[in-house]
């Protein structure tokens, strides 16, 4: 045969899409849902009208829109002066968390020095005392050296912690040495090596210690409620705390303060979540 015949031509195979999203949102969304209903709820029964806040069945959507809880709030009570306070109670502590914290942290996990894992764990097992058997001794030192009654009951207790000197020198732990020995070959001290290589390489453990620190001390109430009586010291949770009546409790009024405390927390988790992540990941890959 001198004809060879042509061998026939190849369809293009197609290319399948890759989703714009992954399997796992299918379980997410739902979970995701479930857990934003209360926040739902609190926002929407804080602007349903007092007449109907009480009626049972309750209703979940209310048939009319109002503001009357949020003009009270603002208002009637101190909600400003709390919130400032709050937020000098948190800045504070999360300012004290990220030098103290980080300082200890790298620490443990890179000098040498005699009894560090000793003074290690026995950091770490502070965790394991309750809260509850360190009140009754905090409140007579602070007694004794007349913080009672102030701000500074409330910012002392969060200038550090040992799950915060736990994060952060697990995160050290993970971060090639031969960064550091490379910094101190070119005559950096180790200060220097902590504050040019290692900080920055830490943001992402740093955020995540800012919201755990934010969270504890934004949300505080029991510790400020046994120190504090002053009302100009109140924070923003113990302000709250006065609008549950023993008889009577303005559901209104309480509700648009939770949405004014709940607020800001999820808005600074929005814009550090991606360094939460970040952190969770990267601890992983530890070698």
């Amino acid at each position: 045969m001198t004809a060879i015949a042509e061998a026939p031509a190849r369809l293009p195979v197609r290319k399948r899409r890759p989703l714009p999203f992954s399997g796992w949102h299918f379980f997410l969304l739902p979970v995701g849902v479930l857990f934003a209903i209360p926040f739902v709820q609190m926002f929407l029964t804080s602007v349903t009208p007092a007449s109907e806040i009480n009626k049972f069945p309750p209703r979940f959507i209310p048939s009319a829109i109002s503001l009357d809880g949020y003009a009270s709030l603002f208002g009637t009570s101190d909600i400003l002066l709390w919130l400032g306070n709050t937020l000098i109670v948190s800045s504070s502590a999360i300012a004290s968390h990220l030098v103290l914290c980080s300082l200890a942290g790298y620490g443990f996990a890179r000098l040498k020095f005699r009894g560090r894992h000793f003074g290690f764990f026995a950091v770490l097992a502070t965790i394991m005392i309750p809260t509850q058997l360190l009140m009754i001794p905090t409140y007579i030192l602070f007694s004794r050296v007349g913080l009672i009654d102030s701000l500074g009951a409330a910012i002392v207790p969060w200038l550090a912690s040992a799950f915060g000197i736990f994060l952060m020198r697990q995160f050290f732990l993970s971060l090639p040495a031969e960064l550091e020995e490379a910094a101190m070959i070119d005559g950096c001290t180790r200060l220097q090596v902590f504050f040019r290589v290692i900080l920055p390489l830490a943001k992402p453990a740093l955020a995540t210690l800012a919201i755990f620190t934010l969270l504890g001390s934004w949300n505080d109430l029991v510790w400020p409620l046994i120190a504090i009586n002053n009302d100009h010291a109140f924070t923003l949770q113990l302000g709250l705390a006065n609008f549950q009546g023993t008889r009577r409790t303005q559901w209104s009024l309480l509700m648009a303060g939770n949405v004014v405390a709940t607020l800001p927390l999820i808005l600074f988790f929005v814009f550090a979540q991606k360094q939460f992540i970040a952190t969770m990941t990267f601890s992983g890959l530890k070698g």
